[in-house]
């Protein structure tokens, strides 16, 4: 692991910051695009000859009711990223988790972009100069009466196994327990009880 380390770090050096080129003008903030993520961490991938495979797996898909009354489909994302360098044949792995939402078929697009791109982030420490914990909306939503969460939660959720209908009780166990949703006859399969 000596060899591909010793890339990485040239990775992380090349490619410690990545300036927000992008703009979101409905919530008014900046952001680093994935494309620009992508482009800098490509570069230096192939300056030092690693080869980059991504595996994406979808944990969730569910249809969620917006604000405006609206039906959008929601998808959490989860995505290896193995990483070979073509020299010596030593890898490394990572993942990363993301979540798209929208009204058509992009859904799965989004969260698979969002993960690659936080993984990356993440994995390589690069600096985008924010704070993803900086959120002042969702530090806003724990305090909303429980009554008004439960409503703005009301998210069908499938299991990822046998695309059933789960509860919320059951999604959330099981996604504290196998990190995806699976429901009660899916959990007690990989415990191995029929």
């Amino acid at each position: 692991m000596q060899k591909i380390a010793k890339k990485l770090v040239q990775v992380m050096q090349e490619c410690s910051y990545i300036q927000k080129t992008g703009t979101n003008d409905f919530h008014h903030y900046r952001y680093a695009t994935s494309a620009d993520v992508l482009e800098k961490i490509n570069m230096a991938l192939v300056k030092q000859k690693l080869c980059s495979v991504v595996l994406p797996e979808i944990l969730q898909q569910a249809d969620v009711t917006t604000a405006k009354g609206n039906i959008e489909h929601m998808a959490t994302v989860k995505i290896d990223i193995m990483l070979i360098d073509a020299e010596s044949g030593e890898s490394v792995s990572f993942s990363g988790i993301g979540t798209g939402q929208d009204s058509g078929d992009k859904a799965v697009m989004k969260a698979q972009t969002a993960a690659i791109k936080y993984a990356y982030l993440l994995s390589m420490a690069i600096s985008t100069g924010d704070d993803p914990e900086a959120d002042t909306k969702t530090d806003q939503m724990t305090s909303i009466p429980v009554k008004d969460k439960q409503q703005i939660q009301s998210v069908q959720t499938i299991c990822c196994e046998c695309g059933i209908k789960l509860t919320t009780g059951v999604r959330n166990v099981s996604l504290n327990k196998y990190g995806r949703p699976l429901c009660m006859k899916c959990q007690k399969k990989l415990q191995g009880v029929a």
